[in-house]
């Protein structure tokens, strides 16, 4: 099996940046000859050719046009690859890994994630999983940062820094035209509920809201997903318990309506990272709290 020469492939990325071989030549320092002979050998050793010539006039070919995109990739790994091995720093256009909790909120991450909408400088990529699995790749160095609404304590094997991003309160939310008080009371007991599934704080917040005033609610439908209690809510006509972020769209167009917000009931969003000697240069404008407690 023949193996790929960077070497040769280097000289193929500069020409092709260039747009000339001469000019191509005199900034990596060597003959003009000497490095079409490297071209032509890397093209030999591939069975591909990767300009056409027309005279001194070099146009990339179909695979060449490939070669370099795969090159410019290469290469730039390559910058970052010596910068954090040598400054113990991730270059700001490194790819930022950050994993969310599959049950999290997707309009609190739109809203997490607004300063890296806003640069043109930073890729980043999102990542769907269970809480166990955001803290098995935050282990394997597969993720920069997790996103999650469940709080996580250090293990002896990892030492997590856990941050609270947000503080959300919790409201009791239908659609528009309810003869509904501010306040808990009498107009609350004969409603539909939608709640929150399992184990979840908000549940266990509004079970317990539920037994100090007597109220045993009929429940229409439960999910631990976020984005699921947000369609139910609004399909269903019934009340549900969340934070007001999760249907803001709703809202907003009046589909929606907060009607009360559960006393000292909140819903926190937390930051997970691992105590690491390289961290990525964006994350500092990121951790920061989104609402003021």
């Amino acid at each position: 099996m023949s193996r790929l020469n960077y070497h040769h492939l280097y000289y193929f990325w500069q020409v092709a940046r260039q747009g000339n071989l001469t000019q191509a030549a005199q900034k990596l320092h060597i003959s003009q000859s000497a490095l079409s002979s490297q071209i032509k050998q890397l093209e030999k050793s591939l069975n591909v050719e990767l300009f056409t010539r027309e005279g001194r006039k070099l146009t990339l070919t179909e695979s060449g046009y490939h070669a370099m995109n795969y090159a410019d990739e290469i290469f730039k790994n390559g910058e970052e690859l010596e910068q954090l091995l040598t400054t113990g720093t991730a270059l700001p256009s490194a790819p930022l890994r950050i994993g969310i909790l599959s049950t999290i909120s997707r309009n609190f991450i739109d809203q997490f994630i607004q300063p890296l909408i806003q640069q043109n400088d930073c890729r980043f990529s999102l990542q769907s999983m269970s809480q166990t699995g955001l803290l098995n790749a935050m282990a394997e160095l597969q993720l920069d940062l997790a996103l999650t609404n469940i709080p996580v304590r250090s293990a002896s094997t990892n030492n997590w820094q856990s941050r609270v991003l947000a503080r959300q309160p919790v409201a009791i939310i239908g659609p528009p035209g309810l003869a509904l008080t501010e306040e808990f009371g009498e107009s609350y007991r004969h409603q539909r509920w939608v709640l929150p599934y399992g184990e979840n704080p908000l549940r266990a917040a509004f079970d317990a809201f539920a037994a100090q005033y007597h109220l045993l609610p009929e429940i229409v439908a439960e999910s631990d997903d976020m984005a699921m209690l947000r369609l139910l809510t609004r399909d269903t006509g019934a009340l549900a318990v969340m934070p007001p972020v999760v249907v803001k769209d709703e809202l907003d167009s009046g589909e929606l309506k907060s009607y009360m917000l559960l006393p000292n009931v909140y819903e926190n969003f937390y930051a997970v990272s691992a105590q690491r000697r390289v961290v990525h240069p964006k994350l500092g404008m990121l951790l920061r709290p989104l609402v003021d407690e």
